[in-house]
């Protein structure tokens, strides 16, 4: 008798995998589920229109912008105005790299809405000597080795004038405090203590 072979049977199962996957796809799309790709969740851009005109006054100078609502005062002051002292460390507001002044306090850029700023004045640390001399912060700083890779010290330094107008240099524990929210991942907290007592009052003029 003749001899049969017998079918396939890897064949038919790849037909059959191939069948069930084509009607499962076919079911999806029918019900309009779809996965949702990187464009889908990154959302659509913001319309021109959405645009927001805006006066900067940063050290002492007015700039006419046009931003995006939501841009922070941080990235415009490095990506728009090109003021790059001003660090982008965390960017959510727990390291302080970011500090700035707005109409003498310190705020924090990355925080800030560039756009809630309209005709107030801005201080970055590019702005803190205008005179070109440095800020006796500044020299202070460098005196006392009151930093190591320098990357927070922009910020260490206008909270630091700001500490001492708001007049919270009593004692180095009360320096400590309101220095707090300015992280050194160096470690040199002794020394940037040091530098904010050896201004003094005088060191929150500016």
């Amino acid at each position: 008798m003749a001899h049969v072979p017998e079918p396939d049977r890897s064949d038919l199962s790849r037909r059959d995998f191939l069948a069930r996957s084509a009607a499962m796809s076919a079911a999806t799309v029918a019900v309009g589920v779809w996965p949702a790709g990187p464009a889908a969740a990154a959302g659509p851009a913001p319309p021109a229109n959405n645009l927001v005109d805006v006066t900067l006054r940063v050290n002492g100078r007015p700039h006419q912008l046009r931003l995006d609502p939501r841009t922070t005062l941080l990235d415009t002051l490095r990506e728009r105005l090109h003021l790059t002292g001003t660090k982008k460390g965390c960017d959510r507001g727990q390291c302080g790299a970011c500090t700035v002044h707005v109409d003498g306090r310190r705020v924090l850029a990355c925080l800030t809405l560039a756009a809630s700023l309209r005709d107030r004045a801005v201080t970055t640390i590019e702005g803190l000597a205008p005179g070109g001399d440095l800020h006796p912060m500044q020299q202070a700083f460098i005196d006392h080795d009151g930093f190591q890779c320098g990357f927070c010290t922009p910020g260490q330094i206008m909270s630091a004038v700001a500490l001492l107008r708001e007049g919270h240099a009593g004692s180095d524990d009360e320096i400590r405090e309101f220095m707090s929210g300015n992280l050194c991942r160096c470690g040199a907290y002794p020394t940037i203590v040091d530098a904010v007592k050896a201004v003094g009052p005088r060191g929150g003029s500016n």
